[in-house]
């Protein structure tokens, strides 16, 4: 599975891109929710002359348009559009637009063509990179999917002006966890960092998770160590409805607690990790969750159907030290009880 390309460039450098050979007698779709609609669209079509006279297709905003139901509708429109496999549908919006375009991109005709403009900071540095794509199903987060790499994937930190606190604090969450299992220096910087992230940490993440999905493609190795907070925090995220990247933040606090028990983390670690991750929340206005047993054996049953999960049991990714994850490491229902009590 070939990756596709990144620019960093921004929505300039798409429009070189598109003027280039391999695109010339491609048509266009773009896809995009109610939020980007307003907010990001203007600057797209703006900025790339080949998309001004290209049709769209709205979904519904957040984890609402990551359903079969939604994907139906899409390849339904492209259906009565005409659309064939010359036919490029461009992903602009979050995580979940890129999830869905991908998904849709790779079912229609057997695989069409498809480019991501991440407009948050969170799709920037993970969702948007890596050719996973997925819906939710059965109340199981992103349970049918494939890998299918976008073509061309923008970052453009433009939009990074549109989002409030919170869809900021996600990102961070997302670059905090990449920079733990792959360059403990830059998981110290950001830690230490107050504000506004430096466009240059933005790059490195996009670029350190590159790098991993390159080595791994199907994540059935390495690529693991990008879990790290992920089978704890699908959990948290569908069980407490929490966006995305704050329930891998929670996720995150519960995997450092279980590394110290199981694999001697360093604790000081895990304590300045939690202080920031406790002082980044309330200055958004939101506080650490703290969860009953009751809450947990339902949060079990979740984590139980996590597709990192084997047989029934749980397996989750863990930190020996920053930089040196361990993928695949089986946890008891009583050590999670445990990890998350503690919270």
């Amino acid at each position: 599975m070939k990756q596709g390309k990144i620019l960093f460039g921004g929505l300039r450098s798409l429009d070189r891109e598109l003027n280039g050979e391999p695109w010339r007698d491609a048509r266009y779709t773009i896809l995009l929710d109610e939020n980007t609609f307003q907010c990001c669209l203007p600057a797209l079509i703006s900025s790339v002359g080949v998309l001004q006279e290209a049709e769209f297709i709205e979904v519904p905003s957040g984890e609402e348009c990551k359903s079969l139901e939604v994907a139906a509708q899409v390849w339904q429109t492209l259906l009565e559009g005409g659309a064939d496999r010359r036919h490029v549908l461009v992903c602009l919006g979050g995580g979940s637009v890129c999830d869905l375009g991908g998904f849709v991109s790779a079912g229609f005709k057997r695989g069409i063509r498809h480019i991501h403009v991440p407009t948050t900071l969170l799709a920037m540095v993970d969702a948007a990179i890596g050719g996973k794509t997925g819906v939710d199903f059965g109340g199981v987060k992103n349970s049918i999917g494939f890998f299918f790499p976008a073509e061309l994937t923008v970052i453009d930190h433009v939009f990074c002006d549109t989002l409030d606190t919170v869809q900021t604090l996600c990102g961070k969450m997302e670059m905090v966890k990449t920079a733990a299992v792959a360059d403990p220096e830059l998981f110290r910087g950001l830690l230490a960092r107050d504000g506004d992230l430096p466009v240059q940490a933005i790059r490195e993440v996009a670029r350190l998770k590159t790098r991993v999905v390159k080595a791994d493609p199907y994540d059935l190795g390495i690529r693991k160590i990008l879990n790290l907070g992920h089978t704890f925090g699908h959990a948290i995220e569908v069980y407490r409805g929490m966006p995305h990247g704050l329930a891998v933040g929670v996720g995150m606090k519960v995997a450092m607690y279980l590394s110290m028990k199981k694999l001697g983390f360093s604790e000081s670690v895990y304590v300045a990790y939690s202080q920031w991750f406790e002082s980044q929340m309330n200055a958004v206005g939101s506080v650490v969750p703290k969860f009953t047993l009751k809450d947990i054996e339902q949060m079990l049953a979740l984590m139980r159907n996590d597709k990192k999960c084997a047989d029934g049991d749980l397996c989750c990714v863990l930190l020996q030290e920053l930089g040196a994850a361990v993928i695949d490491v089986y946890v008891s229902d009583n050590e999670v009880r445990d990890a998350m009590l503690h919270l």
